[in-house]
């Protein structure tokens, strides 16, 4: 009875007309246009924080909150996203943006800092399960179409980065078009209507993300989740390899490098020059440089040693407008005062766009087997490090700020190159 029940069930799963599965690369396109509405809106917001609430640095504090919730969640993000599964953690994840968002509208410290501590819960959710599906994604395309992993992550990674990098372009240019008279942080009716702006990107993005494809590895839940012992040691198996040890440094500087453009550029070098109405120039610009740094990046990827140079790349840039700015900037009047924030910011996003493209795609060359846990690892160590930032910028000077961040982009860099040099044979990634 069991077999004839089986070929009847065969033999009628054609009529019932299922359509044909989406293919990776589609689902790639759609997360990536997901990604672009819901980060134009958090990023360009996120951007405003330090000037915008700036009544008793609630806005800087906030962030400080959400990073520090973030870094937390982080640690436990893995076997919570393999339950869930990548494609439902990440539309469970567009809950917190989407609550940011509305404390923004009514901006206290009973809203915004609730608001903080669970984005930085569903924000642990959903960028563990962005870096799982993508890679998932990837290496799948790669499988099915007879294509090396390496080559093929990079490529997905770069387009992902690339249209992600947008968000930068696109939310400021709204940011600056809603703001554009807020010279004092702009009317109460610029903000709210730039808030609910960002209500209407944030409600696409949620559509678009119900709409993936699902990739949940249900075979693995068991064995994850049998105890809480094989669930710890899921969590800190990248933690027992060498090679994430040599990776953390250059994860941690990859989360300061990003506050410092969210936190310090935007308020000590950008608004002094701009005003308010320039983050939002300044800031598309950089994001502008960011899309195509991440789309140059991820096309060259192949293996661990063309990351390396592509990383240097990267790491040289950010270091030549760290010492300048440590050693001979000043703000000017006139054209050339105004233009050096937006140079560099166009700098600073090629640093952003080559770190985002590399350490995504070379945590899944490198961990295939945990890539929930490895992702939760990134997410770790550069959340916390942004956190560091957005505590420390309110209480420190700009100076000390640089020589915090010129000194952790030479440790973290140096410490990059003995991985490559000394721990990975060429073999041992596929290329």
């Amino acid at each position: 009875m069991d077999a004839r029940r089986d070929d009847e069930e065969e033999a009628a799963a054609p009529l019932l007309g299922a359509p044909a599965p989406r293919s990776h690369a589609a689902d790639v396109h759609v997360l990536s246009a997901a990604f672009v509405c819901l980060f134009s809106a958090y990023s360009a917001a996120q951007n405003l924080q330090s000037t915008v609430n700036d009544e008793g640095d609630l806005g800087t504090v906030s962030m400080g909150v959400l990073y520090t919730s973030f870094t937390l969640f982080a640690v436990a993000a893995s076997p919570v996203v393999r339950w869930l599964g990548a494609s439902r953690a990440l539309v469970i994840g567009t809950s917190g943006y989407l609550l940011f968002i509305l404390a923004n509208l009514v901006p206290t410290w009973y809203t915004m800092v609730p608001a903080s501590l669970y984005l930085g819960f569903t924000a642990s959710i959903i960028w563990v399960g962005q870096g799982t599906y993508l890679t998932s994604a990837a290496l799948s395309h790669a499988r099915d179409n007879n294509l090396p992993d390496g080559p093929t992550l990079g490529s997905f990674n770069g387009e992902f980065w690339g249209v992600f990098a947008s968000t930068q372009v696109i939310g400021n240019l709204i940011s600056l078009a809603l703001l554009r008279n807020g010279k004092d942080g702009g009317s109460v009716t610029g903000k709210n209507l730039l808030f609910v702006v960002f209500l209407g990107c944030m409600i696409i993005g949620i559509v678009l993300m119900c709409l993936l494809s699902k990739r949940d590895e249900k075979r693995d839940n068991a064995s994850t989740h049998s105890s809480f012992g094989s669930m710890l040691k899921y969590i800190v198996a990248p933690l027992k390899d060498r090679r994430m040890i040599l990776l953390i440094p250059l994860i941690a500087y990859s989360g300061l490098q990003q506050a410092f453009v969210w936190a310090v550029f935007t308020k000590s070098i950008v608004t002094p020059v701009l005003g308010i109405s320039g983050v939002g120039g300044a800031m598309a610009i950089y994001g502008a440089s960011d899309v195509v740094c991440s789309l140059v990046a991820g096309r060259f990827t192949s293996g661990l040693h063309s990351a390396t140079f592509i990383v240097s790349v990267g790491a040289i840039v950010q270091a030549v407008v760290l010492f300048w700015l440590l050693l001979f900037y000043s703000p000017m009047e006139g054209l050339l005062g105004a233009a050096i924030p937006l140079f560099i910011g166009a700098l600073w996003g090629v640093g952003d766009g080559v770190l985002n493209t590399q350490l995504s795609a070379l945590l899944g060359l490198l961990f295939e087997d945990v890539k929930e846990a490895a992702f939760a690892q990134l997410k770790v160590w550069q959340s916390g490090a942004i956190a560091v930032i957005f505590f420390l910028s309110p209480s420190i000077t700009l100076q000390a700020m640089l020589i915090l961040m010129a000194t952790s982009l030479v440790i973290s860099f140096g410490l990059f190159l003995l991985l490559t040099l000394v721990v990975e044979k060429p073999s041992s990634i596929r290329a």
